[in-house]
């Protein structure tokens, strides 16, 4: 009975102690649910959503922030005079008014005012004048523009196979004039070197040794024609065998493609076999090798005798090592196939590579081998005898339907500027073929020029001058063209769409982009009309590369981060930002930069802080997609002319979708 009363004091004392916390608990309760509804109470207050909606914040790979600095953006802020608070901002815009106002507004001095780079002005004046004798060879030009394009005749046959020898030091290039086509085969023989140390920097930052690594590497590329100076050539194939491994720790074999020195995503093998619906023209894109790290599950005595016995008795596998070895040769073997490029070492195939961004075999234009190979010989057999893409024939198509519109007389709502190189004739009649072709700019509303400059070579210029002539969509700036020198061409867009066209509203796109002019438009008129807009994928707080190969020196850039920019595929400004920009421009107060989108992010800044009008709307949406494709994109990156029509397409059934070919 003792026992018993004692437990049933030591039960009610717990149940009076939780009576006693109840209340205690409750309160704590309360405090925080105060707590969160004024920590949250702005996120409903878009009552202002009508004049300025909303844009979308990209919670995604599209938005490059760094998370604290933009945690600390406001809600909102005053406008010009005084005026009501104004809210509906995303957190880059936020944070970019932040920074505005931290620095008083117009108390920042202009970029214009530092003076223009020596080093991009010689070369600009440099390439006028090349460009002005270049212009006067293609007007002077009297020959058949398609026959020299083509290469009718014996000098345009291109050989079935190549031979060439090895033994030189750096890099072993080799020239296929007509590309490559199905059953097409380069083989390459060489010998792999040894191991050699070198210095990685992040290895030793991160306490692993002296930072001294042994790398044994080296690259086989199919490479294509560049677009212009200054730009890399793409990179349709690029094989890069790591003897040593890297990160991995493990013997790899990495392919990818580069396009407009963007690169994709590695398709890495490392001696695991790829699944059994994973396959090129019926070969896995990566066959399976002996690895140290993977043990094979050994049968036991007991059930190899059962299997067997039922019949299920497993066949014999055969496992190879890694097919590359310092010191030894080897016989390593491209052939293109429909669907990829397989590739075979000691006639034992190792890896298959599907075709990227719709380049078609014939763009394989050039073999490169490099790094830390002994190249003895190079071979190309089965190649074709012509190639089907020189003819303008066969790339324009010359018909009435496809030819601009004048430039209307009336006030319209958008100019579209498109930056093309000068031999991308079959990119211009992709653009003509699909996204031109949008009622907007069939009734007039919204006008698309293409701005190319000139090549040195004089047959692609006159047959550049017949396209313009003959469509009516081309506007020739007559400088060499080089990949420095875009923001040139960006100019020569905010001129045009200043002095040529009444625009409300002008956008800049390459002519790989895909644009969805409709939903652009709707995007466009949803914001106020009466304050200056920059529209696209923005970026914040980004860097300049101090080393490397596209490093900008302190001279070319002195400020520790670029201001504020719309990535270039596409973006748009408001007419007055183009007229300030033209205006600068005339009277030589208008920094330039060799990259033409922070270029963009720089002017509308000094824009932004010298107007008294009215502050810029800066409208970030990542859907103005700057690395290839999304679904329910605005524009679309990256994009060749087969998956132009391939989104024109699709958009014809009313499906916004990707055209991502393997």
């Amino acid at each position: 009975m003792k026992r018993a009363r004692s437990s049933e004091i030591f039960l009610g004392g717990r149940a009076r102690a939780r009576r006693r916390l109840a209340p205690l608990l409750a309160a704590a309760a309360f405090a925080y649910l105060v707590f969160v509804s004024v920590k949250l109470s702005g996120l409903g207050s878009w009552e202002d959503a009508a004049a300025i909606p909303r844009p979308e914040t990209a919670a995604s790979r599209g938005e490059l922030l760094q998370r604290d600095a933009l945690e600390r953006a406001p809600r909102g802020r005053r406008a010009a005079g005084g005026g009501a608070t104004v809210t509906g901002y995303g957190r880059i815009t936020g944070e970019i008014l932040r920074r505005h106002e931290a620095l008083g507004g117009g108390s920042r001095r202009r970029w214009g005012l530092r003076g223009n780079f020596s080093e991009l002005e010689r070369m600009a004046a440099q390439a006028w004048a090349l460009g002005a004798k270049a212009w006067e060879e293609a007007s002077a030009f009297s020959g058949d523009v398609d026959a020299i394009v083509s290469g009718d005749g014996a000098a345009v046959k291109c050989p079935t196979s190549l031979e060439l020898g090895g033994g030189g030091e750096g890099e072993t290039a080799a020239f296929l004039p007509c590309g490559l086509a199905v059953g097409s085969a380069v083989t390459v023989v060489a010998t792999a070197r040894e191991a050699v140390a070198e210095y990685v920097e992040a290895l030793e930052r991160s306490g692993s040794g002296n930072g001294t690594v042994m790398v044994a590497q080296f690259a086989v590329e199919l490479r294509g024609l560049r677009a212009s100076e200054g730009e890399d050539p793409p990179r349709i194939l690029h094989l890069n065998p790591r003897l040593r491994g890297d990160w991995s720790r493990r013997p790899v074999l990495e392919m990818n493609t580069c396009f407009r020195m963007q690169w994709g995503k590695a398709q890495r093998c490392d001696g695991t076999p790829s699944k059994d619906d994973d396959h090129v023209d019926g070969f896995p894109r990566c066959e399976k090798w002996e690895r140290r790290d993977m043990a094979d599950s050994k049968e036991t005595k007991t059930s190899s005798w059962f299997n067997r016995f039922i019949g299920r008795a497993k066949k014999p596998e055969m496992t190879w090592p890694y097919p590359f070895l310092e010191g030894k040769m080897f016989v390593l073997t491209i052939q293109a196939g429909v669907e990829g490029y397989h590739i075979n070492v000691g006639g034992r195939h190792v890896a298959s590579f599907p075709h990227r961004m719709g380049f078609t075999l014939e763009d394989a234009t050039g073999l490169a081998v490099t790094g830390g190979i002994d190249v003895h010989s190079v071979y190309a057999t089965s190649l074709p005898k012509t190639h089907p893409s020189f003819s303008l024939q066969n790339v324009l198509e010359m018909s009435d339907k496809w030819k601009a519109r004048p430039v209307p007389e009336e006030p319209i709502q958008l100019f579209i500027g498109i930056l093309s190189a000068t031999n991308h004739f079959a990119e211009r009649m992709a653009i003509r073929k699909t996204w031109m072709q949008f009622p907007a700019i069939q009734l007039g509303n919204v006008v698309a020029r293409f701005f190319v400059a000139l090549s040195h070579r004089k047959e692609i210029n006159a047959a550049l001058k017949k396209e313009a002539e003959y469509f009516g969509d081309v506007v020739i700036l007559p400088f060499i063209d080089r990949y420095e020198l875009v923001v040139l061409k960006t100019v020569a867009i905010c001129q045009y769409g200043v002095q040529n066209v009444t625009a409300e509203y002008i956008m800049k796109c390459d002519d790989d982009t895909f644009v969805r002019l409709d939903v652009v438009l709707q995007q466009v008129s949803t914001f106020n009309r009466t304050l200056p807009l920059y529209l696209g994928n923005l970026n914040l707080l980004h860097r300049p590369l101090r080393s490397g190969k596209w490093a900008v020196t302190f001279e070319e850039w002195p400020e520790l981060v670029y201001p504020p920019y719309a990535n270039g595929p596409g973006y748009v400004i408001s007419i007055g930002i183009a007229r300030n920009i033209v205006s600068r421009h005339a009277n030589q107060s208008l920094w330039l930069f060799k990259m033409e989108d922070v270029s963009m992010g720089m002017w509308v800044e000094d824009y932004n802080t010298t107007t008294i009008t009215a502050p810029v709307q800066y409208i970030h949406s990542w859907k103005f997609c700057q690395y290839g494709c999304v679904d329910n994109y605005f524009t679309a990156h990256y994009q060749s002319p087969r998956q132009m029509l391939c989104l024109w397409d699709k958009l014809s059934l009313g499906r916004a979708q990707c055209c991502n070919y393997r």
